[in-house]
């Protein structure tokens, strides 16, 4: 009987949602790719039966999981602390008064972050529209995570988007920088969507796993695999999910999407490492998707792997997508840092990190809250 009512409660959710979406806002749902830019999908090594594969067998959700049980507890949990109970401190920098030559790193929450690299600005997954879902009462984000708006945003040499998911591509935000941005570099097939919503074609380049672009003198961007899968509506893995290799003159940095555990990392620290700082994903982890996002203690394993010389650890304190308290993934990251002998960075939402200040020092600024 109970099962029978948690069934009849999310397939009335689900066709109501997608009801909603389909009346009032298909836009969101992007486009599949077509034409020119399916064909070459098609000679992808990576493409296979009609969909993206990763390295690995990668199931969804773990053996002993089931997507509707996994489902149905993320949406009722409520004694976990999953939220904060207040708004959590953020700081409002100017980013329109950063002088030039300051090479820094911003994180805006959750998996956005805006850099500037001798001189060039470069924009990460930005999701800037209070929420991460095709609507905008579904999954809002914590109070305080939101002090910047898209009109806040310097104009952006870069945009990289590392996969499709509405928590990593948001329809909202992407339209209102349009005007901003210079260049887009995303994996396969995401390049749809962006021209579906207004973006001109000579402007996106699209990469494979292990193409390279070279986007000014002497700068290398490396699209690298991740273990993920990608997908903005019923149909999954149309589209290529990446992480990203910048080497410039005076930095290497890796910069990872989502991804779980696999022999990739390894091999990106030998072909590409040390990096000067690692952007690794690591929040809102569940045992029922182990293989499509780190565990908490595997950040560690990942960082030695990639040779890292500083890790900070994204993918948590904005929305809710799991179960576990909302501050656990930077506790446990502070408690186990110096055991594992890698520096960490842990930056408030909006607060400048300094990529040539080797002695920055950060607080533990989620200690206290509830």
């Amino acid at each position: 009987m109970k099962r029978r009512r948690m069934l009849g409660f999310l397939g009335i959710l689900t066709s109501v949602s997608i009801g909603s979406l389909l009346a009032l806002n298909k836009a969101v749902f992007g486009l599949n790719p077509k034409g020119k830019r399916l064909i070459r999908i098609k000679n992808s090594p990576h493409y296979q039966n009609g969909t993206f594969q990763n390295l690995s067998y990668t199931p969804t959700f773990a053996e002993e999981n089931n997507k509707i049980g996994s489902m149905f507890r993320v949406m009722t949990s409520k004694d976990i602390r999953t939220k904060p109970s207040v708004a959590l401190p953020t700081v409002k920098t100017d980013l329109k008064q950063i002088g030039p030559n300051t090479d820094y790193m911003i994180w805006l929450g959750h998996s956005s972050y805006l850099l500037q690299i001798e001189g060039k600005t470069i924009l990460i997954d930005p999701v800037l529209s209070g929420y991460a879902a095709p609507f905008s009462w579904l999954n809002s984000s914590f109070k305080g995570t939101d002090p910047f708006t898209p009109e806040n945003l310097p104009q952006i040499d870069y945009l990289f988007i590392s996969h499709d998911h509405y928590d990593h591509l948001d329809y909202e935000t992407i339209k209102k920088i349009r005007g901003k941005v210079k260049q887009v570099v995303c994996g396969l097939g995401v390049g749809e969507h962006l021209e579906y919503w207004g973006y001109s074609a000579d402007i996106i380049h699209e990469l494979d796993w292990n193409e390279s672009i070279d986007l000014e003198k002497e700068w290398k961007l490396t699209a690298t695999p991740a273990r993920h899968f990608s997908g903005r509506g019923l149909q999954r893995n149309k589209t290529l999910w990446i992480s990203f290799v910048l080497k410039t003159p005076h930095h290497n940095l890796f910069l990872g999407g989502d991804s779980g555990y696999d022999t990739h990392f390894k091999v990106i620290g030998e072909e590409h490492g040390p990096f000067d700082l690692a952007l690794i994903e690591q929040g809102q982890y569940n045992l029922a998707w182990k293989y499509i996002h780190l565990m908490p203690e595997e950040i560690f394993t990942v960082a030695k792997e990639l040779n890292a010389k500083k890790i900070f650890a994204g993918h948590n304190s904005k929305f809710k997508l799991s179960i576990h308290p909302w501050d656990e993934p930077l506790q446990l990251l502070w408690e186990n840092s110096k055991k594992h002998e890698i520096p960490i960075i842990t930056p408030k939402i909006g607060e400048l990190v300094d990529l040539k200040d080797k002695n920055q020092t950060f607080s533990a600024w989620w200690q206290g809250i509830t």
